[in-house]
């Protein structure tokens, strides 16, 4: 079964890209807001805790202050065994406006039909957690 890919877009008023981007892209920003425990064994290995169950993920591209992609281990057992999931990531990107000045999230993720809006309301569940530990 294949996953459909969408993209979630959250602002960010008066935070600083720079804010912004150490809780999107760092174990301890991370783990402030999107899951329970976050680690990092190297810059690009990191596990993400959720009631007490770690999940692994690779960090796969980064720009600095412009996006970060991760790739669950998990999608990346199955690639190795010629499925499609080579192709499914989850990718946060923070942009600002020139003319506005306002800092964006934007959020890509993939998922099945049947679970996309349940994968929807969990990253509007985690983003308000963000959005209320930075005070917007």
């Amino acid at each position: 079964m294949k996953k459909d890919k969408f993209t979630l877009e959250y602002p960010f008023n008066s935070v600083s890209l720079q804010i912004l981007w150490v809780y999107i892209s760092t174990a301890n920003g991370l783990s402030e807001w999107f899951a329970d425990k976050v680690t990092a064994d190297n810059e690009r290995h990191f596990i993400f805790e959720w009631n007490k169950h770690p999940v692994s993920a690779r960090m796969t591209a980064s720009r600095y202050e412009s996006f970060v992609r991760f790739k669950w281990s998990e999608d990346e057992e199955n690639a190795a065994d010629g499925n499609a999931a080579s192709k499914y990531y989850f990718e946060f990107r923070v942009q600002q406006s020139e003319l506005t000045g306002e800092t964006v999230l934007l959020i890509t993720d993939f998922a099945y039909a049947d679970e996309a809006e349940e994968s929807r309301e969990l990253w509007n569940h985690q983003v308000a957690v963000l959005k209320r530990l930075l005070g917007v």
